[in-house]
């Protein structure tokens, strides 16, 4: 996925840093050229675009904004073609998890009434026949990337809807293997409407689709396997109080290979370097050694 490292900074909001991909500029060419014929003048394909572009940007803030209302952290938004990326991070429940996802879509949710009322007064108030497409056109818009996010497919709004949905019952592994499953199958019907469609933008989000399906399958093996692993006697994570697995399911940020830093005094036996906080593997929250065990772990 895209960052601010290969993006454009535009402004920051609330704390959270807002990235533009230089790919969008691909999606104005697109709209200049080949969405001539409806406006009289090109100042209504700029609009449009821009409209697309504040759609997105809405759809992120509610993810963002949602993440931190439950304690969680956001920082940075990147808008690209094929969707905005709100890197956010809530805490491993899924209650937080799931209101994260479904800020998103209920802010294009939420701006569809509004549409619809502009198209109202427009189609009634005999506005000029740019405006009424415009408005036409940003309504198409909002309602098509609702329907679309909405899809069961993972990692698409809707897929990450279900796997925390699914956590509930299921819990946090075994919810992320569902998910990954039936976005498997979902990837699968979209590559097929893509093909049919002969769409490159369709293919390219399936192709993403399938990429990030197969790595959170193996992440959600990774889970099961931390899960049914002997729990470290003595231990527990300040933040949610479980007791860290015994065995090397923590990853060295220098060559992320993996290692168990309670039983090599935070240093990787890979490449040597030296780690001053622990992660929980389970709420994801990072600790320092005193504070799992005081006194005991503080002398590592």
């Amino acid at each position: 996925m895209p960052t601010g490292r290969n993006s454009i900074h535009l402004f920051k909001c609330f704390g959270i840093n807002v990235f533009l991909h230089w790919s969008w500029f691909l999606v104005a060419v697109y709209g200049f050229k080949y969405r001539t014929g409806i406006y009289s003048s090109i100042m209504w394909n700029i609009f449009e675009y821009l409209t697309l572009f504040l759609i997105v940007l809405l759809h992120e803030f509610g993810h963002a904004l949602a993440c931190r209302s439950v304690g969680g952290q956001a920082h940075e938004i990147v808008l690209w073609p094929l969707g905005g990326v709100a890197y956010a991070s809530p805490p491993a429940r899924p209650g937080a998890t799931l209101w994260t996802i479904a800020a998103g879509p209920l802010v294009n949710v939420a701006l569809v009434p509004i549409f619809s009322a502009f198209w109202w007064i427009a189609a009634t108030a005999n506005w000029s026949d740019n405006l009424y497409h415009f408005i036409i056109a940003a309504w198409a818009i909002n309602l098509g990337l609702l329907i679309f996010n909405m899809l069961p497919v993972y990692p698409l709004d809707g897929g990450q809807i279900l796997r925390a949905l699914l956590w509930f019952p299921l819990g946090r592994a075994r919810s992320l293997m569902v998910a990954c499953v039936v976005g498997f199958l979902g990837a699968a019907g979209l590559a097929a409407l893509a093909i049919w469609l002969q769409s490159v933008w369709l293919g390219l989000i399936c192709v993403l689709n399938f990429f990030y399906c197969f790595r959170s399958f193996g992440q959600a093996r990774e889970m099961l396997r931390q899960s049914d692993a002997p729990r470290r006697e003595g231990y527990v994570c300040p933040q949610c109080h479980i007791a860290p697995p015994v065995g090397d399911y923590w990853h060295c940020g220098r060559c992320r290979k993996g290692f168990d830093p309670f039983a090599t005094h935070l240093a990787c036996p890979h490449c040597g370097a030296q780690h001053s906080h622990i992660p929980c593997l389970d709420c994801g929250h990072p600790a320092a050694p005193g504070d799992w065990v005081p006194g005991e772990l503080a002398k590592l």
